[in-house]
């Protein structure tokens, strides 16, 4: 029998919800709402956007937290043709400016409490001329008592697997961000790689803890669960207290999450009181976890921990350490099904194995380019092949270990910092003259800002005003934690 291949996420939309129309897909509050339901608020989303004159080849900005109203919205967006810019909800109005001009989003989708944001924004927007404030229209479940059928010859007739469904913005080399252009075709051809490693099916249950306008959160929390035809519960906010408690109410199979969220596990010291047996699975990425803690967490919860590695250029998944092989001790893994991963020299020379160069990927993930920077894309991809910016060595068996950055970046809790981006709003200060950022060392976060700046002579500020300067025009996991004030940079 033919298997027909996936070639858009509105075809894989369609599909689980009529193979799985009654079960299931997302609790959140003690709200159940399943594949019809979701099906029906998907359609009622697509409506509203689709009267304001949206369809294929416009972009729409999504800046939700994790809960259903995200989902409702990105799949409605994608039924109208258009993409999907989905937004960090801590970016502030000076960044917002930037990233609705940078994308030509047309419509913001967000919550009552971020109107202010696009309001402060408002004068120097290009072409997003209006807002709409999901939550105000799903009160009580409106959105969700919609049509159970679109009017389909309203929409376009085909999206292609190379039509844009997102645009993701990265951290840029310059300071500003970069819009990755990931297509249905990318992000389907994802989901056909990190299935036979998750494993999930109708009877699992996700727990939602990544935001999903995190690439890696969207992949594994969003678009995974209906691939499988499961359920996930949504969790915007969370104490360990919370967390537990719902692993142990709605028994909770699988766990996808920053390195951050499993070292506090490890260190709470309730954790014995609640009822984690219904866990398979806990996977983890974003940014390196510990590898000493990895055996002792799966020694405490008796569950397996998964590692792996990407990027938001890929989709973002290349690389994961499976459930059936003993891991190696500090490896992220061997490559996904469909992608080749290759070490190579500064010439782009594949180098022997166990030789530490840059990591570079291949694949149906890898993303179109840079949306509207041509010179960025053809920088990051040559010949086919994603240079990662990554260091790291491959040994015989194929398994791969990160062993630093080329670029000046910093991850803190799975999110990408460059530290350019950072200067750039510092050398903005009246009293600074020159600043350098980087990264330190945390337990929890694997690596928080930290500033070092000379001041002009003459001019005085203290550490208090430099971070409350910086919270204006930095979403707070930007914000330097730390700032140092010296004389003069180090060589």
């Amino acid at each position: 029998m033919e298997v027909i291949k996936t070639i858009n996420l509105i075809q894989l939309f369609r599909d689980s919800v009529q193979k799985h129309y009654d079960r299931t897909a997302f609790i959140s509050e003690k709200q159940y709402i399943t594949y019809s339901q979701l099906n029906r608020a998907v359609n009622s989303v697509a409506g509203i956007i689709k009267q304001s004159g949206i369809g294929k080849g416009d972009n729409v900005a999504v800046m939700l937290p994790n809960i259903p109203e995200f989902v409702y919205s990105y799949f409605g967006v994608l039924k109208t043709g258009a993409a999907v810019v989905p937004l960090n909800t801590s970016s502030t109005a000076f960044e917002l400016t930037y990233l609705l001009n940078n994308s030509d989003s047309k419509i913001l989708i967000t919550q009552t409490s971020q109107i202010k944001k696009y309001q402060e924004a408002k004068d120097k927007l290009i072409s997003c001329h209006q807002v709409i404030a999901i939550d105000s229209l799903n009160q009580n479940g409106e959105l969700c008592a919609g049509a159970e059928s679109d009017d389909s010859s309203s929409y376009p007739e085909k999206i292609n697997p190379e039509d844009p469904a997102v645009i993701v913005y990265t951290a840029g080399l310059t300071g500003k961000p970069l819009g990755a252009i990931l297509t249905h075709g990318n992000l389907c051809e994802q989901m056909d790689m990190i299935q036979p490693i998750f494993r999930r099916g109708p009877d699992d249950v996700g727990l939602c803890l990544i935001p999903l306008f995190h690439t890696f959160g969207a992949t594994v929390n969003m678009l995974n669960v209906i691939q499988a035809g499961c359920s996930t519960v949504m969790m915007d906010r969370l104490t360990m207290e919370s967390f537990f408690g719902a692993i142990e109410r709605e028994k909770i199979t699988y766990i996808a999450a920053v390195p951050r969220l499993y070292v506090g596990m490890i260190f709470y010291e309730k954790a014995s009181k609640y009822d984690l047996s219904s866990l398979k699975i806990c996977v983890t990425g974003g940014s390196a976890m510990p590898p000493d803690f990895i055996p002792v967490f799966e020694q405490k919860f008796n569950v397996r921990m998964l590692e792996g590695y990407g990027l938001t250029e890929a989709s973002p998944a290349c690389s994961f350490n499976r459930i059936e092989s003993v891991a190696k001790h500090g490896s992220i893994g061997t490559p996904l099904t469909g992608i080749d991963i290759k070490i190579v020299d500064d010439t782009g020379r594949e180098l022997p194995r166990n030789q530490i160069g840059e990591l570079i990927v291949r694949g149906g993930n890898v993303m179109k380019g840079y949306y509207k920077d041509e010179a960025a894309t053809a920088s990051v991809i040559r010949d086919g092949w994603l240079y990662t910016g990554d260091l790291g060595r491959m040994d015989e068996e194929n398994y791969i270990f990160l062993t630093g950055l080329k670029k000046r970046m910093i991850i803190t809790s799975g999110f990408n910092v460059y530290a350019s981006e950072v200067e750039n709003v510092l050398n903005m200060h009246p009293a600074v003259q020159i600043s350098s950022v980087s990264g330190k060392q945390d337990l929890m976060r694997g690596e928080v800002v930290k500033a070092q700046i000379v001041l002009k002579e003459g001019y005085s500020a203290d550490e208090k005003e430099i971070i409350r300067y910086c919270k204006i025009y930095l979403s707070n996991y930007k914000v330097p934690r730390e700032v140092e004030f010296i004389k003069a940079l180090p060589d």
